[in-house]
């Protein structure tokens, strides 16, 4: 696992990749990658990374925002000219331009229809011959890997998400007569007592045979002895996301219960065994699908085993069946197989992790044995 890096570290790692890709400079418009290149958190703003600078001399990259962010991106980003701006991206294309910039890369699985045809506009006009070139996904391919100041703030996500459940549980806060909209915003207080900012998505809450739904949004569903009661949450702590889901049952469970538990437990565990550098992401998802597809249950997973996690809830890696490429030393990951029984109910189990040279660094440290809860 690498150091904690800087924002320069960072866009250093990037002009590596413009270079192999033959692109003088990227123009960087999604702010979450705005965010992991500078530090920047304003709501407006945008990058522009030359290849031929360096971490020791960024002369030409900038970063452009407007009034309202002044003081802050002074504050911020200390270590990068600031352009202040009514808009923010134009007027980087037009300085790339004037500064001698021919093939200018940019996020184009961020920027609309318009915006590029905006962009083409400011580039045809401006002094010099810019053109611009489809550059997806490189700040992205960055993020993927996480530095050891990132997982930091993972794990105490993590760790809040872990505090605020136990609390929930300890305080009987799951019981018959709640709905599942009180018990989702119980937790979500919860995880803010424990420090985090907020949640980090909308926690699911599903009870019953609602459970068998893999993304029910809570509703004013009464919680009922019997049931499954499905917890998909994550807390968020200085941008970072945690991600975890626990099945619990309210009262004894059934036969059938505890048979689609342990399938997908076992399922899950084979996941994480599966989590070694170099492994290919659709083998890791076959490595738990197999399971279940074993027991006669395959059409009953229907979604991929996990993703990665960071600066955003869903973002690359992609651990499913068609997912393109492989496990790399210092991803986050979540591993989060599930069997979804229409009509009666449904189990998810889902950790996050960090892939170390030896085992996976286990993030979410709740139980995954089948808990029950008096009535």
């Amino acid at each position: 696992m690498s150091r904690s890096t800087s924002g320069a570290d960072r866009r250093e790692a990037l002009r590596e990749l413009l270079r192999v890709a033959e692109i003088d400079a990227l123009l960087v418009t999604n702010l979450i990658n705005v965010r992991y290149l500078t530090g920047f958190t304003g709501s407006n703003a945008a990058l522009v990374v030359h290849a031929s600078d360096s971490a020791s001399d960024e002369a030409r990259t900038r970063l452009a925002t407007d009034t309202r962010y002044t003081t802050q991106a002074a504050a911020q980003v200390p270590d990068l000219a600031v352009q202040v701006e009514r808009s923010s991206a134009p007027p980087l294309v037009t300085k790339a331009a004037e500064d001698g910039v021919a093939r200018l890369g940019f996020e184009s699985d961020h920027v609309t229809v318009d915006g590029h045809a905006r962009l083409t506009k400011v580039a045809a006009e401006a002094t010099g011959c810019t053109e611009l070139h489809r550059a997806p996904g490189m700040v992205q391919k960055l993020r993927q890997v996480k530095d050891e100041g990132e997982v930091a703030v993972l794990r105490a996500a993590c760790a809040a998400a872990d505090a605020a459940l136990a609390d929930l549980i300890a305080a009987g806060g799951i019981r018959p007569g709640r709905t599942e909209r009180e018990v989702g915003w119980d937790l979500e207080a919860r995880m803010r007592e424990h420090g985090a900012d907020g949640p980090s998505f909308e926690t699911i809450v599903a009870a019953g045979a609602n459970s068998a739904v893999p993304h029910h949004r809570p509703t004013d569903a009464v919680l009922a002895a019997g049931d499954f009661v499905k917890l998909d949450f994550g807390a968020l702590v200085a941008g970072y996301h945690s991600d975890m889901t626990r099945t619990l049952v309210l009262g004894e469970p059934a036969d059938w219960q505890r048979e689609i538990y342990e399938l997908v437990a076992t399922a899950q565990a084979a996941g994480r065994d599966a989590l070694a550098v170099g492994t290919g992401f659709g083998t890791i998802d076959a490595a738990a699908r197999d399971v279940i597809a074993a027991a006669g249950h395959a059409e009953h997973f229907g979604h991929g085993l996990g993703h990665g996690v960071g600066l955003e809830i869903h973002e690359a890696p992609s651990l499913s069946a068609t997912g393109p490429g492989e496990l790399q030393l210092g991803m986050a990951v979540t591993v989060e197989p599930g069997v979804y029984l229409a009509g009666r109910g449904g189990v998810r189990i889902e950790d996050t992790l960090v892939v170390r040279d030896g085992e996976p660094e286990l993030l979410t440290q709740t139980t995954k044995d089948l808990v029950t809860l008096p009535l």
